[in-house]
C-alpha cells in the first residue's frame, strides 16, 4: 500500500500498533492522576504548572507527533484544573480559543497565504523564479546565502516570511542537495529572530504598545523599543549563527548532519513529509522573464499592501490575492477554476499547522490557569539582583515560551511583572526589554509547535518534529551565547 500524503492520515495505515503509545499515554495519565491526588484544592499548583509542557516534550520526542502530544499535554493539564469535570473545561477553553480574535486572524492570514502561494505554483510562476534563480546561484553555498539574504528582505512580518521565503527557494535548494530541514531552520531563523530587529515590522508595532500601554516609558513605546534594539541579542546572534551555517563555517549539529547527509545522496525531501520532490523534466511553461515578474509582482503587492495598511497583513493578503488573481486571468496563465481550486487546496495544506497552533493556544490558557508563568518568575526572584535581572528574565521568559509555544501571548501577562520590577531595582530598561524581545524571539524559534516555527516547516516541506529536532542544537546554541551577553551587559551596565 502506497504511503498516504494526506496531512490528517495515517502515516502508515496498514502498519499495526506496537503498544508502546498506549503504554507511554497510560503512564502520563496515571502521574498526572497521582499528582491530582496529592494536590490540595486551593492552593497553588506551584512546580506542577510544568508538567503539562513537559509531557508535551515528552510525548512529542518518543513519537514524533506534534498535534498529539500537544493533545495530551492539554488533557492532562485539565485533569489537573478540573478532575471532576475535564471534559467540560476542555470544550469550554477550545470555544473560547476559537472564538479569541488572534485565532479568527491565524486562521485567515494563514489560510488565505497558502492560497496565494498554491496560484503561484499551480500558474508556474514559481518554478519559473526558481530556474531563473538557477541562472544566478551557481554553488551550494550560493543557494544558502540567497536564501538568508531573502529572509532578511522580507522582515515585515514572521508568518510571511516563513511562507513565502521557503517557496521561493524549496526548489532551487533542492537542486544543490540542502535538506528541507535546513531550508526550514534558514527561513525559521531570519523569521522571527529578524523581525524584532526591525522596527517596521508587526513584532515592532505590537511590543512598542505593550510597552507603552504598561508605562515602560513616559514618552512613546517606540522610542523605548528603538533603544532596545542593539540589545535584543538572541535576535543577533541567532542571524550571526545562520549565517556561519550558510557559509559552512558552522558544522551540522545533532539530527541536521543525518538530514544533510540523506539529502546529499539525493532525497532532500524527509520521508513523510507534505512535500513531493520536482521531476528532473520540470521546466517553466512561460518564458523565463514574464514567469519572474509574475513571480516577484505579487510578493511585492503583498508587501507593500502589508506596509500600506499600517503592517496589517490579512489586509495585505486579501490585497495581493485579488492582484493575483486578474493578473493571472489577464495573462491567461490559468483558468478561473483552476486558481480557485488552487486557493482551497492552499487552505487544506494549512490545516495542519492551523490545528497545531489552535491546540497550542488551549495549552498556553491552561498553563495560565496553572500559574506557570507566576510561578517561573516567583522561583527567581530570590536570586534577583539588578545585575542579575536581564539574565534571569530571558532565561525564565525563554523557559515559558518554549513551554507554551505563544511568542506573544505570554508578554500581555509577564509585562506587567517583569516592567515594575526593573524600574524597583532601577535596572537600564532598554536592556531588560532587549532581554524580553530576545526570550520572545528563541521560544518562536526553538519551539517545534509554535506559530512561526510550524509555519516555517510546512512552507518548507518537512514535518514540525523533524524541524524542531534538527533546529533545536543551534537555538539551544544561541541561547546560551545569548544568556552569556545579559550576564556580563548586566554588570557593565549596572
Amino acid at each position: 500500500m502506497s504511503q498516504s500524503t494526506h496531512p490528517f492520515a495515517p502515516s502508515l495505515p496498514a502498519r499495526r500498533g506496537t503498544g508502546r503509545t498506549l503504554l507511554l499515554v497510560l503512564a502520563v495519565l496515571g502521574s498526572v492522576v497521582g499528582l491530582t491526588l496529592t494536590h490540595q484544592p486551593g492552593n497553588d499548583y506551584g512546580w506542577i504548572s510544568l508538567v503539562p509542557s513537559l509531557i508535551v516534550l515528552v510525548v512529542a520526542i518518543a513519537t514524533h507527533r506534534t498535534l498529539e502530544a500537544l493533545a495530551v499535554g492539554v488533557l492532562a493539564g485539565l485533569i489537573l484544573l478540573q478532575p471532576e469535570d475535564f471534559v467540560g473545561e476542555l470544550a469550554d477553553i477550545s470555544l473560547s480559543v476559537m472564538m479569541n480574535e488572534t485565532i479568527a486572524w491565524l486562521i485567515l492570514v494563514c489560510g488565505l497565504m497558502g492560497g496565494f502561494i498554491a496560484m503561484l505554483e499551480k500558474s508556474g510562476c514559481t518554478l519559473s523564479f526558481s530556474h531563473f534563480m538557477t541562472r544566478l546561484v551557481k554553488t551550494r553555498r550560493q543557494s544558502l546565502l540567497s536564501t538568508v539574504a531573502l529572509g532578511v528582505l522580507i522582515f515585515i512580518d514572521d508568518y510571511l516570511n516563513a511562507l513565502a521565503t521557503s517557496a521561493a527557494m524549496k526548489r532551487l535548494t533542492d537542486r544543490f542537495g540542502v535538506s528541507r530541514e535546513k531550508l526550514a531552520y534558514i527561513v525559521d531563523s531570519t523569521a522571527a529572530p529578524i523581525c524584532i530587529l526591525v522596527p517596521l515590522s508587526t513584532w515592532a508595532v505590537y511590543f512598542a504598545e505593550l510597552l507603552e500601554t504598561n508605562a515602560a516609558t513616559e514618552g512613546p513605546g517606540m522610542g523605548l523599543y528603538l533603544q532596545s534594539i542593539p540589545f535584543m541579542l538572541y535576535g543577533w546572534v541567532a542571524m550571526g549563527l545562520v549565517l556561519l551555517v550558510a557559509v559552512g563555517k558552522l558544522p551540522d549539529l545533532g539530527p541536521m548532519r543525518a538530514a544533510e547527509a540523506r539529502a546529499r545522496a539525493g532525497q532532500p525531501i524527509p520521508d513523510g513529509a507534505p512535500d513531493q520532490p520536482l521531476g528532473d523534466d520540470a521546466a517553466p511553461a512561460m518564458r523565463p522573464w514574464l514567469g519572474v515578474v509574475n513571480f516577484l509582482a505579487p510578493m511585492a503587492v503583498l508587501i507593500g499592501a502589508s506596509a500600506w495598511f499600517e503592517i496589517d497583513l490579512l489586509k495585505g493578503v486579501i490585497v495581493a490575492t485579488l492582484f493575483t488573481l486578474a493578473l493571472y486571468l489577464a495573462q491567461r496563465l490559468a483558468s478561473f477554476n483552476t486558481l480557485m481550486d488552487a486557493i482551497m487546496d492552499g487552505f487544506r495544506t494549512m490545516m495542519l499547522p492551523l490545528a497545531i497552533v489552535a491546540v497550542g493556544f488551549v495549552l498556553r490558557e491552561v498553563n495560565d490557569q496553572l500559574g506557570m508563568t507566576a510561578f517561573m518568575i516567583d522561583a527567581l526572584s530570590p536570586y534577583l539582583t539588578v545585575a542579575l535581572l536581564p539574565a534571569l528574565v530571558f532565561v525564565s521568559m525563554a523557559v515559558v515560551v518554549f513551554a507554551t509555544g505563544s511568542s506573544w501571548g505570554v508578554f500581555v501577562i509577564s509585562i506587567p511583572i517583569v516592567v515594575p520590577m526593573a524600574q524597583h531595582l532601577g535596572a537600564p530598561m532598554p536592556l531588560v526589554v532587549g532581554a524580553l524581545l530576545s526570550a520572545s524571539s528563541f521560544g518562536s524559534h526553538a519551539c517545534f509547535f509554535s506559530d512561526s516555527s510550524v509555519l516555517s516547516s510546512q512552507g518548507s516541506g518537512c514535518l514540525p518534529m523533524q524541524h524542531g529536532l534538527t533546529q533545536f542544537p543551534y537555538a539551544l546554541l544561541g541561547a546560551l551565547l545569548t544568556a552569556g551577553g545579559f550576564v556580563v551587559l548586566g554588570y557593565a551596565m549596572t
